[in-house]
């Protein structure tokens, strides 16, 4: 289907709605005494009941909204089976929740035969939301709306670069990726999970590089890059909404000259 028959104005409607929904849930257990569960019988993947109930508000306004759309979520699974999908992270990064640290946010993204042409990364705490449909990509807070643009840097030698964490590159052939960015670029940032993807839509980071990215974290955060006028892909080259390895760049150029450089390393 494309882009033009969708109805992007409903789209959006309810992703901002559902973002809404899930901020009413997530701010009042933020920065308190929440109970921490852990996902993993060795390691930690942190789960709170901010993550469980804020996808469950979530779901209930796409449901009503789009009740014959499949959906994706962290803590909840798929249900239904369609060409529409909706991709649900609650709390994307919520060892930041869990730490007091605004760089959290509620990702919900819409993919049409398997690739997303909307989505909306909200932090409601600081109050702010960047949303994208087809044709758009803008950031909002409080009264202010503009679009996003990235940089559109071409050169990987001035480029600011978030990763959430460096650990993440955790085998030696991942480790040589990783230090062949870091030697390449100006400046490294970490622990902004999904708002350093938002950053750089917004043209404050110039590349995003993770491995092991579902579906989930990643989702929302493809159109909002895309229509503000950068590329992102797998490591591979393909489409990462399905997750993957990624990376996330200011321009195609800068897309295939990281690639070409981790590709090498």
């Amino acid at each position: 289907m494309p882009a033009s028959a969708l109805d992007c104005a409903h789209i959006e409607a309810t992703l901002v709605a559902a973002a809404e929904a899930a901020a009413a849930h997530t701010l009042p257990l933020f920065r308190t005494g929440l109970a921490v569960d852990n996902k993993l019988d060795t390691g930690f993947d942190p789960v709170t009941e901010a993550d469980k109930g804020a996808e469950k508000v979530i779901r209930a306004v796409i449901a009503d909204a789009f009740p014959d759309h499949a959906v994706i979520g962290e803590e909840w699974g798929t249900t239904g089976e369609s060409r529409f999908t909706w991709i649900i992270d609650p709390v994307d990064g919520t060892r930041a929740f869990i730490s007091g640290a605004p760089v959290w946010g509620t990702l919900i993204g819409f993919a049409v035969d398997g690739v997303a042409v909307a989505g909306i990364m909200s932090q409601p705490f600081i109050g702010e939301a960047f949303v994208a449909v087809p044709g758009q990509s803008r950031y909002q807070r409080g009264g202010l709306a503009q679009p996003n643009r990235t940089s559109g840097l071409s050169d990987l030698a001035p480029a600011r670069v978030f990763t959430t964490t460096p650990k993440l590159f955790n085998t030696p052939e991942f480790a040589a990726k990783w230090r062949a960015v870091e030697a390449a670029t100006r400046l490294q940032r970490f622990g902004m999970d999904c708002y350093g993807y938002a950053l750089l839509a917004a043209g404050h980071a110039d590349l995003v590089i993770e491995p092991y990215l579902n579906t989930y974290d990643i989702a929302a955060l493809v159109p909002i890059i895309r229509e503000a006028g950068g590329a992102i892909a797998c490591w591979d080259g393909s489409e990462p909404t399905g997750g993957g390895h990624v990376v996330a760049a200011a321009s195609q150029e800068l897309l295939e000259k990281t690639l070409d450089l981790i590709s090498k390393a």
